[in-house]
């Protein structure tokens, strides 16, 4: 489950060592985890992080498609928290050790900035081959973070991006190898920790509105 730390002025959100899947618990706890920092005063940044072979594998699929009376409140969950770190009143980084693909990729999205590793992982948005179309509030948060190239690239193919192609494609903000990636991510964050607070929160939520009023709405895939 996830678990926070903090080092410093910075927060390190470890959101777990398996495939970090969206269950309903994990969504409720890193929910809770976003509060706590957003209720700290500055100076403080967040930094995301995950141990092993992915950063976040998405959505529950196996409880969604046993569950699929409760997928419009599940939804609205997941979007939730998307829309708790979009506008997260501090800065915010995720360090992408491995993949991190669909929903999980989404939330990386959700962060101001994003470092990733070079030599292993998998930055993807896959939905076009697992049959499930976008929400509309997650294809405004996707559309608001990338260019119109790239997000038609992205999100219409499939394509499984590298640390190197993400970071040349805009998708992450540094490429850097796997020992690097989360000094990498506190080196960005940590010079932020003193704009943190409610000027940053505003200007995050205005800039990011339409996109938070799309998350909000009820859904299902």
């Amino acid at each position: 489950m996830p678990a926070l730390n903090r080092d410093g002025d910075v927060c390190i959100l470890n959101i777990g060592d398996d495939e970090n899947r969206f269950t309903l618990e994990w969504t409720a706890a890193m929910r809770a985890c976003l509060a706590e920092v957003a209720a700290m005063p500055a100076p403080v940044a967040l930094v995301t992080v995950a141990d092993g072979k992915f950063w976040s594998n998405g959505l529950d699929l196996d409880w969604l498609t046993a569950n699929l009376d409760q997928a419009g409140d599940y939804i609205s969950e997941v979007q939730g928290l998307l829309a708790d770190a979009l506008i997260l009143p501090v800065p915010t980084v995720a360090a992408i050790q491995g993949h991190a693909f669909a929903a999980g990729a989404m939330l990386t999205l959700s962060h101001d900035f994003r470092t990733m590793r070079s030599d292993r992982g998998y930055w993807c948005l896959p939905e076009v081959d697992i049959n499930i179309p976008f929400s509309v509030g997650m294809d405004a948060l996707i559309r608001s973070k990338l260019t119109p190239a790239v997000a038609i690239e992205a999100m219409t193919t499939g394509l499984r991006y590298g640390g190197d192609a993400a970071a040349a494609s805009g998708i992450v903000t540094r490429s850097v190898p796997g020992d690097a990636v989360v000094a990498a991510a506190v080196e960005i964050a940590g010079p932020l920790a003193a704009k943190a607070g409610p000027t940053l929160g505003t200007i995050k939520a205005r800039m990011f509105a339409q996109v938070t009023d799309l998350l909000a709405q009820p859904t299902a895939l």
